[in-house]
């Protein structure tokens, strides 16, 4: 049996695509919560730019998300998670790029910045500009989140695919604080919904971190 260790922050959105994906294809897996912005020695070991999430499997060292997913798609193919065709693959594909690059610098760059690391890091409260900022761009991105749903099961198509974990993992951690303005977007709502009911996702909603408590509807399935 191969010993699989998934080395991770909680509220880390690369993180919990990863969790999705290994609970989606049920691969078991040992969890260590690492301090990333310490930089601890033998994450660095692990990942040179000290970086979550890092798997080990068996002699394998696997470092970050998109090496991780490749790694879980090319190794366990069943249940498939980009699609078996390959127009679903290239569209998931370009939605993971999307959540990932544009939604990560443009959102969680100034939200999770501000309402996370700055209290990780001792750095003082938030500022106001930089969240009107995250928020608006929020807003922007869920409305195009939208008009995908509006023509498709999933964000990539017919299917479950990652690129419903990128999105629903970068969400959930904004969620966590409690600023996704859910009542306005009516499509994303019920799409994270389906989401947060799956097996994959009911770690995630058991997720706490120390000083940083979760927004009261965040673990209710029918918020």
């Amino acid at each position: 049996m191969t010993v699989r260790t998934l080395h991770h922050f909680p509220l880390d959105p690369a993180s919990r695509q990863v969790r999705l994906a290994l609970g989606e294809k049920r691969l078991a897996f040992d969890e260590q919560t690492v301090r990333y912005w310490e930089r601890p020695a033998d994450l660095v070991a692990l990942n040179p730019s000290g970086l979550t999430p890092v798997m080990v499997e068996g002699d394998l060292v696997l470092c970050e998300s998109r090496a991780i997913l490749d790694h879980l798609e090319e190794t366990y193919p069943e249940p498939p998670l980009l699609g078996r065709e390959q127009p679903a693959r290239a569209e998931a594909r370009r939605l993971l790029q999307w959540f990932d690059r544009k939604f990560d610098y443009e959102v969680g760059g100034y939200l999770l910045h501000e309402k996370m690391e700055k209290r990780l890091l001792g750095l003082g409260a938030p500022d106001q500009v930089s969240l009107r900022q995250g928020r608006e761009a929020l807003r922007a991105h869920m409305s195009y989140m939208d008009d995908l749903l509006k023509t498709r099961d999933w964000l990539a198509g017919d299917r479950l695919s990652l690129a419903d974990f990128a999105g629903a993992a970068h969400l959930s951690v904004i969620d966590y604080f409690g600023d996704v303005p859910w009542q306005d977007f009516q499509g994303v709502k019920l799409w994270y919904m389906k989401l947060k009911s799956r097996p994959a996702f009911r770690p995630l909603l058991s997720d706490r971190w120390p000083g940083l408590p979760p927004a009261a509807h965040y673990d209710d399935l029918d918020f």
